[in-house]
């Protein structure tokens, strides 16, 4: 199963954050644990030092009285071997304070020197008059003590401790961490492995949904269809709705567009008519006006249809039969100037994401300017542009270049603005080029005009591939 890669994915800030959660869980709970388990071992400890202490309590009670005056008797009862090794970590201290140079009774383990107080180390005494802490022993020992202050009266007042090697505390608790460390390992690279499987299949279905948008995109399809979760099904509703009104509104506009043309139409007609057949300098001025008019009013609707089409989701075409047919339409239309054009497709899967007729008006029309222009040759190159990023939109590119006279780059300036023409030798009305440079923007691309490689004029249109 592989994990999300992505920075920028859903899954991988869900997998991050589940990461994140998952180690500062397990970091508090193993502190926690970690720490009772050191409480732990350190109570168990001091049951067993206890146990050693009230045995010398009970012996020093039971021989206190068969001491010499000011001496210490040696207690009873006390035999584990582990006092009587010497620097073996376990030592206990008998101390008599009721007399004027205190008496002092060691375990054969320990050597000169002795045991320091807990008192004088700064440890509170517990109820029962009892201390427990950290010491520093003999043999750079760390060392665990308890001690007790006994009171027999005539008999004496006595602080007895009694020590252990606190290194059996630090061995159980690194044993127990590093266990502590495998087992959460393991327990977090499984909830890990499962977040990753909860993450993947619980966000297929937004994958679907990305796929069916695509084909959507694409043409395949025209809306999103399939089964979906119920938390996710108002979404496929809602989009749905969303390309179907859509739809209903460029139908709406076509309709709009069409009626405005009827109804401009013939009125433009008629006076086109009156003024054809009438000499006068005011007929003139008319027909002038309204040949003007014509070509506006065409321009503008040409726009607003254009708008329409853009605007529709889920239409493509391929490019290279369009531009293959444009080349030999081409080819018959100035057959006369016995023109060779050369086309070169990189790419038979290259599709345009837009309306087919839109795309032949663009192409078209490039082609024919440059075959107006050429001496003899005209080349047509068709390729896609690689993506920028993983994300981002992919473009294709038209190249058209011929063996012209070329243009100036102030002349193209001019030639790119709307009913523009440099040589009104050739035929046309000036709104081609402007119609390129228009379509290519709403499509979200560009136009280009350079020098071409041949000598004459090269047009680069870019437009979004499907």
């Amino acid at each position: 199963m592989n994990l999300p890669r992505a920075p920028g994915s859903l899954a991988f800030r869900l997998f991050l954050s589940a990461v994140v959660v998952t180690a500062l869980i397990l970091l508090v709970v193993g502190v926690v644990l970690s720490s009772m388990y050191r409480a732990g071992a350190e109570r168990a400890f001091d049951r067993r030092l206890d146990i050693y202490l009230k045995t010398i309590v009970g012996g020093l009670a039971s021989t206190a009285g068969t001491a010499g005056a000011g001496a210490v008797a040696e207690p009873q009862g006390l035999t584990d071997p582990l006092f009587v090794f010497p620097f073996s970590g376990w030592y206990w201290q008998m101390t008599r304070l009721d007399v004027a140079k205190p008496a002092i009774r060691r375990s054969r383990s320990l050597p000169e020197g002795g045991l320091p107080t807990l008192e004088s180390l700064g440890v509170e005494e517990r109820p029962g008059g009892v201390r427990e802490g950290y010491a520093p022993g003999p043999d750079n020992q760390n060392l665990r003590l308890v001690e007790r202050l006994l009171d027999l009266g005539q008999d004496g007042r006595y602080l007895i401790t009694v020590a252990g090697d606190a290194s059996e505390i630090e061995e159980e608790i690194t044993n127990f961490n590093l266990a502590l460390v495998g087992t959460f390992g393991v327990l977090g690279l499984a909830f890990l492995l499962t977040v990753v499987f909860q993450v993947r299949f619980g966000l297929k279905p937004l994958g679907r949904i990305s796929e069916a948008l695509a084909a959507v995109r694409s043409g395949k399809a025209e809306r999103l269809e399939g089964k979906y979760p119920e938390e996710i099904a108002p979404l496929v509703s809602e989009v749905n709705a969303l390309i179907d009104a859509n739809k209903e509104i460029v139908e709406r506009s076509r309709t709009h567009v069409g009626n405005l043309a009827h109804a401009l139409k013939t009125p433009l007609s008629v006076l086109l008519n009156e003024a054809g057949t009438r000499d006068d300098p005011l007929a003139v001025r008319v027909r002038d006006q309204a040949e003007i008019m014509r070509d506006q009013v065409g321009h503008h609707l040409e726009r607003a249809r254009m708008a329409a089409r853009v605007s529709l989701v889920g239409t493509v075409c391929e490019i290279g039969p369009i531009v293959t047919g444009l080349a030999r339409t081409m080819e018959k239309i100035h057959r006369t100037k016995d023109l060779a054009i050369d086309l070169e497709v990189a790419n038979e899967d290259i599709r345009f994401r837009g309306e087919r007729h839109d795309l032949e008006e663009m192409i078209g029309n490039l082609i024919d300017n440059a075959c107006k222009w050429a001496a003899g040759r005209v080349q047509v190159k068709v390729s896609l542009d690689p993506p920028r990023g993983p994300s981002e939109r992919v473009f294709f590119r038209v190249m058209i270049d011929d063996d012209g006279p070329g243009l100036t780059p102030g002349k193209r300036a001019e030639v790119g603005r709307r009913g523009r023409r440099l040589d009104e030798s050739k035929p046309g009305s000036g709104l081609g080029l402007s119609i390129v440079h228009e379509l290519a923007a709403l499509y979200g691309g560009r136009f280009e005009m350079n020098t071409a490689p041949l000598g004459g004029l090269r047009t680069e249109l870019v437009l979004p591939a499907a």
